[in-house]
């Protein structure tokens, strides 16, 4: 009987290098406490990055791991596991690494559908830079790069992935360790590209970046956990809530002639209200969980299918023949 697997199956001898006090490190722990409840060992399992300070994360995984180039962790995790699709494959990127030079491969991956846990940390800051304005910062933000403020609209993250028709999409918080791990559980549970957004905080660059979802005094009134079936409640005292006013959602107190029948229900396979709740600023509360969750076909499934049919029909195949086939020509010097 094979030996139960624990956390320390899955840290690495590495010095952890991150600034202390980073959110990075919460993340980190939240993976390795939760990776042995999958029941794949280290060495079925593979981390890939691209540049940036979460890019670091294969280094700190007692896995096999890849730190690649600028933006690519997507296509080389898209090859791996198309080659080799017994592997657990998951790619690591930052908000700066994903949605700036990575941009053109993150949405392909997940329009594609490959089977791919994608983890995004989105700080709204470069951090392994020193603090210039990222994809996701706010218009106004002031930094090394943009000292009177950035002129930019910022990405969000969570409806680029819808826009992609992403068959899973979430949203956690670096210090929520109990919402991260269901969170990861729910993703490596899908069948298809999961795509997971962690807020998560540069203390260095962008300190106190999501402090409202984040402080233990704030989060209540700002955090709107989502959950499939339930009405959208949220507040300290659980007694606020979303409705629809004609179509346009709006925060409504409990009581005084509105009840629970009068709120929104969550519905993880509503892209459409996905889409509305992915769209939430303030003074609307901000959603954590689960937005959108479908099944589809994967990408990485239907190539090896046609693989599959090929060599059923031609046989496998020879190289020696096929290079031999039809014209060929001979250069000498």
């Amino acid at each position: 009987m094979a030996t139960a697997l624990n956390r320390k199956d899955f840290v690495s001898d590495q010095e952890v290098r991150w600034c202390p006090g980073c959110g990075d490190y919460a993340i980190l722990a939240a993976v390795q406490k939760t990776m042995p409840e999958f029941g794949i060992a280290p060495e079925n399992t593979v981390f890939i990055s691209g540049i940036g300070c979460s890019s670091r994360f294969p280094y700190y995984m007692n896995t096999y791991g890849f730190h690649t180039i600028h933006g690519r962790a997507p296509a080389f995790a898209t090859g791996l596991k198309i080659s080799r699709p017994d592997l657990d494959v998951w790619v690591v990127t930052g908000d700066g690494d994903g949605l700036s030079i990575g941009g053109n491969h993150l949405i392909h991956v997940l329009r594609r559908n490959v089977d791919l846990k994608i983890l995004l940390f989105n700080n709204k800051i470069y951090g392994l830079t020193k603090g210039q304005y990222s994809p996701t910062s706010e218009v106004g933000k002031v930094t090394k790069s943009t000292p009177a403020g950035s002129v930019d609209f910022p990405f969000n993250p969570i409806t680029v992935a819808l826009g992609t028709h992403a068959t899973f999409v979430a949203r956690t918080i670096d210090v929520e360790q109990k919402h991260l791990g269901e969170m990861l559980k729910r993703a490596h549970a899908h069948r298809g590209a999961s795509f997971v957004e962690i807020l998560q905080n540069c203390n260095i660059f962008n300190d106190g970046a999501f402090n409202d979802v984040s402080d233990k005094a704030l989060k209540a009134d700002h955090q709107l956990i989502l959950e499939h079936g339930k009405p959208l409640i949220f507040g300290k005292n659980r007694d606020m809530g979303i409705r629809m006013n004609g179509m346009r959602p709006e925060s409504v107190q409990l009581g005084a002639g509105v009840t629970e029948a009068d709120l929104v229900v969550h519905d993880e396979t509503n892209l459409s209200l996905a889409f509305m709740l992915g769209n939430f600023e303030p003074p609307l509360p901000t959603p954590v969980g689960v937005f959108y969750a479908v099944s589809r076909p994967t990408y990485d499934g239907a190539v090896n299918k046609q693989l599959e049919d090929a060599k059923a029909k031609q046989g496998a195949g020879d190289l020696k023949i096929l290079l031999g086939k039809g014209d060929t020509w001979t250069v000498t010097s």
